[in-house]
């Protein structure tokens, strides 16, 4: 048995939302859909969760939360937003699973472990383009990976 904590730092939190949205993709009538969630979330995440003692009792509100950003960042992509910024963007994957416009210019800012984390599961997707830079621990901005906008989902 490990030492090490099981939430290790900020980070591992993305796991445990990731975790409460597969849940929610894998019901009959989920009110939404997320395919890569369950891959993301991985066996720590459903650990993480598991360890709460609120685990099942408040999952609601990681649904609920979830499916209120989708719905206003859709709100206002409608209104001619053209450009998202996500800042902790964790495990987020609004860009691979939601309806968004090919000149919708996306940028995730997050620590590098996290985006190499999560570039790791889900690896390069051609159907997703999106901005992404990286916070680095001191603050400062590493220049983009990858500078083009959102593909057709």
């Amino acid at each position: 048995m490990s030492d090490e904590p099981l939430v290790r730092n900020i980070s591992d939190t993305a796991l445990w939302v990731a975790h409460y949205r597969a849940e929610e993709s894998e019901r009959r009538d989920p009110v939404f859909k997320d395919p890569l969630a369950r891959a993301l979330a991985g066996e720590r995440g459903a650990q993480i969760a598991g360890a709460q003692a609120f685990s099942n009792q408040h999952s609601w509100s990681f649904v609920a939360r979830t499916y209120a950003f989708d719905q206003m960042i859709a709100d206002e992509v409608r209104a001619g937003a053209d450009l998202v910024i996500n800042l902790a963007a964790g495990l987020d994957t609004r860009p691979y699973r939601m309806e968004l416009p090919p000149s919708l210019r996306w940028v995730e800012m997050d620590l590098p472990a996290i985006f190499d984390y999560k570039e790791s599961v889900i690896g390069a997707d051609a159907n997703v383009i999106v901005d992404a830079s990286f916070v680095t621990v001191n603050g400062s901005v590493s220049s983009a990976i990858v500078s083009a906008p959102c593909a057709s989902r």
